[in-house]
């Protein structure tokens, strides 16, 4: 069966579509974007190098407008970049029967509630998994950095492949006090440790 990933290329997204190939799913990643930025590459270049298929979706930019509205409202990035991410979800429910993310147990955002997954179950007839939910930030560090050879920077260095860096676009100027400085990360490929060499090498094969 085919499980369709949102995927930005960083360790969560990565050790998720890990799991799933390891229980037996076809992983799809797919990246989101609103045309405001070309960060999308960094998502693809990364999912080729794992050996995972990769599609890029470009999506309403009312999505990302009304995300940055809510931004901008609430003097803080959380809210916002749940929007967006519950209209993501809506609209791929509209075209895939599994869909999955890479949020995890500790996330606050941008993350889905119980009821809210119900509701989508229920009114489009999908399956949404996350793997990552029952499983804590050290735990996920630990196996990410035993699987991956992983790039980590601060957010306002580097562009990242996820919803933040196109808000941060549209909103310009607005946006610098908004959005808090945190670590992202970019995994590169497959580490090379001997201990993990066939279990990567069978996910990629």
């Amino acid at each position: 069966m085919e499980a369709n990933l949102l995927f930005s290329g960083g360790k969560d997204s990565s050790l998720s579509a890990f799991i799933l190939k390891k229980l037996g799913y076809e992983v799809k990643t797919i990246t989101i974007t609103f045309g405001y930025s070309e960060n999308w590459r960094l998502a693809k270049e990364t999912s080729e190098n794992l050996g995972y298929a990769h599609r890029v979706m470009r999506m309403d930019e009312r999505i990302l407008k009304e995300g940055s509205r809510i931004t901008l409202e609430d003097g803080y990035p959380s809210k916002g970049i749940k929007y967006i991410h519950r209209e993501v979800i809506e609209e791929l429910a509209k075209d895939y029967k599994v869909i999955c993310d890479g949020s995890r147990r500790d996330d606050r955002t941008p993350k889905l509630e119980f009821n809210e997954i119900r509701s989508l179950e229920d009114r489009y007839g999908v399956e949404y998994i996350s793997p990552l939910q029952g499983i804590g930030y050290k735990t996920l560090r630990y196996l990410a950095n035993k699987l991956f050879i992983i790039e980590t920077y601060n957010s306002s260095e580097k562009k990242t492949a996820d919803y933040e860096t196109e808000a941060r676009i549209f909103l310009g100027d607005r946006a610098e006090n908004i959005f808090p400085a945190h670590e992202h990360t970019r995994v590169l490929g497959w580490r090379g440790d001997a201990e993990w060499q066939e279990i990567s090498h069978s996910v990629k094969n």
